[in-house]
């Protein structure tokens, strides 16, 4: 038992997690929703079609929608951000993390407006993220702004595989768990994919490989079989997607 919890420590040591929030760790988009509840259906769903059509950026994309918010009730926007979950197995996988000393890092296209005050009243204020900014002024307007922002990466406002590359070495065996659009461009950038709904099939047309998963609970399990291996297999697709990056600057 001791030289299994040796060798589980020696593998962990290795590993960096990186997370996505909105419909990874939340049980829904919640940027997405709080437009679609406060602006004009129609005129966010063809803004959003254009992002998923590549004809946009994210952060145009954020931009058009923060546009269309005017005069919001701040009280009723905070009560509407309280009302949404996280996947109930979340908690459970940032104590995993800490116990086993794996670094993670949650990394979100969307704004730290709701993040903040959702992480809050799951008493998870600790957690380390990167995500776009917004200002709700007093007249009800978003104020967005993107302090990671890069013109290589279209999909995410904040700049996902930046993050990742200057968070871990060529070392480190990085793992990604994601969901959405914002991951797409991303993922292929580390070692092993967690992937569920558009980021599913986006490797499956691709052909990237991932390990499909529902919940936490599933990504817990899975890094305990991980953990047990003799060794961990570094992606070369990941390895020369960095390098390009590397080449480039």
């Amino acid at each position: 038992m001791v030289r299994q919890s040796v060798k589980q420590n020696m593998i962990y040591s290795r590993i960096k997690i990186f997370v996505d929030f909105d419909g990874t760790i939340t049980q829904q988009d919640v940027g997405d929703a709080i437009f679609l509840k406060y602006c004009d259906t129609d005129k966010v769903n063809n803004i959003i079609t254009d992002l998923l059509s590549d004809n946009i950026s994210a952060q145009q994309c954020w931009e058009m929608l923060c546009d269309l918010v005017n005069g919001i009730d701040r009280n009723e926007l905070n009560n509407y951000i309280d009302s949404f979950s996280i996947d109930p197995y979340f908690c459970d996988f940032a104590v995993f993390c800490n116990k086993n000393r794996i670094p993670f890092y949650v990394l979100s296209d969307g704004f730290d407006y709701y993040i903040n005050r959702i992480f809050a009243k799951e008493g998870l204020e600790d957690i380390n993220y990167f995500a776009n900014r917004l200002t709700v002024t007093e007249d009800g307007r978003f104020i967005p702004s993107f302090p990671y922002s890069d013109t290589d990466c279209r999909s995410s406002a904040n700049c996902k595989r930046n993050h990742i590359i200057n968070l871990s070495s060529d070392d480190d065996y990085t793992i990604y768990i994601g969901d959405g659009n914002s991951d797409k461009y991303v993922a292929p950038f580390c070692d092993y994919i967690f992937a569920k709904d558009d980021l599913l099939r986006f490797c499956e047309r691709e052909r990237i490989s991932y390990f499909p998963f529902k919940n936490f609970n599933e990504v817990i399990k899975r890094l305990t079989e991980l953990g047990s291996k003799k060794r961990l297999k570094k992606s070369h697709q990941a390895e020369l997607k960095r390098r390009e990056v590397y080449t480039r600057e």
